[in-house]
């Protein structure tokens, strides 16, 4: 009988140990594990968006690096918000849609990303997003902003503290730690995940309205996160939930087709 509690303590100890280890090496690992920041960077002059130019807007003892283009009268100019994966670079045919239907827009790397040297943390990737808000909001067109998967959190936090006409998020999460809880449920998320970006918490503070895309086939941000935060925004405009579209699809789903007539409709207000 000794022996067998001999045992079964040896082994409560060594699962309790190797539990330790793996919580202790997600939390000074959390950024790597938290952050996919690396990737191709696609050159401006390798696209067809005339009139655009390069910008590096500061922040901190550095810089931010993305493109800019002024809307065409009338339209206004799209704050996009990327997210997590590669440079913004890659989604310049997002940009040229953008373009060529008279809206402008400015695009970035947040500092730690392929074209913006630094280091990834959520404080840094809030003064970036407001940074790059103010510095288009200096050129005097309305202001519409869209938030893509990670940059749900940044969006949310800018259209919270800033007056623009309306709020896109796409496969937006209801916190990161919510998303991170949902993967690893038996880890303790909440108590050591550094960069939560509690959207949940600062969407109630967004006067704008608000549309939300999800689709019922992403399993990088389950889709009821995009439910709970379209339930939960003050100013409610459309949700809209493709059915079986993956976290990368909504693009080329038709999301242009709805956040078009969700931006006219925020500027007609």
């Amino acid at each position: 009988m000794k022996l067998l509690r001999r045992v079964l303590v040896s082994v409560v100890l060594l699962l309790a140990v190797g539990y330790a280890g793996v919580v202790g090496y997600m939390y000074v690992n959390q950024r790597g594990l938290q952050y996919d920041a690396e990737g191709p960077i696609t050159a401006l002059a390798d696209t067809v968006l005339g009139g655009a130019e390069e910008i590096a807007v500061p922040v901190g003892d550095g810089a931010v690096h993305g493109w800019y283009r002024a809307p065409r009268a009338g339209r206004p100019l799209i704050v996009y918000y990327k997210g997590n994966s590669g440079s913004f670079s890659e989604e310049h045919i997002r940009y040229e849609q953008f373009v060529a239907d008279g809206y402008g827009f400015v695009a970035f790397d947040y500092r730690g990303f392929p074209t913006s040297p630094g280091t990834i943390s959520q404080q840094g990737m809030l003064e970036d997003a407001i940074a790059v808000y103010d510095w288009a909001a200096a050129k005097g067109f309305p202001m519409v902003i869209w938030g893509r998967s990670l940059g749900s959190g940044p969006s949310t936090y800018v259209a919270s503290t800033r007056d623009a006409n309306a709020l896109l998020l796409e496969t937006p999460f209801l916190s990161a730690v919510t998303v991170a809880a949902e993967r690893y449920p038996y880890l303790p998320v909440y108590w050591v995940m550094q960069d939560q970006f509690p959207v949940n918490e600062w969407i109630a503070d967004v006067a704008e309205p608000v549309l939300v895309a999800h689709g019922t086939g992403d399993v990088t941000i389950g889709v009821s996160n995009g439910e709970r935060v379209h339930a939960i925004a003050p100013n409610k405009d459309e949700l809209w939930i493709e059915p079986g579209a993956g976290h990368g699809d909504l693009w080329n789903r038709g999301i242009w087709g709805h956040a078009r007539p969700f931006f006219e409709r925020a500027m007609a207000e």
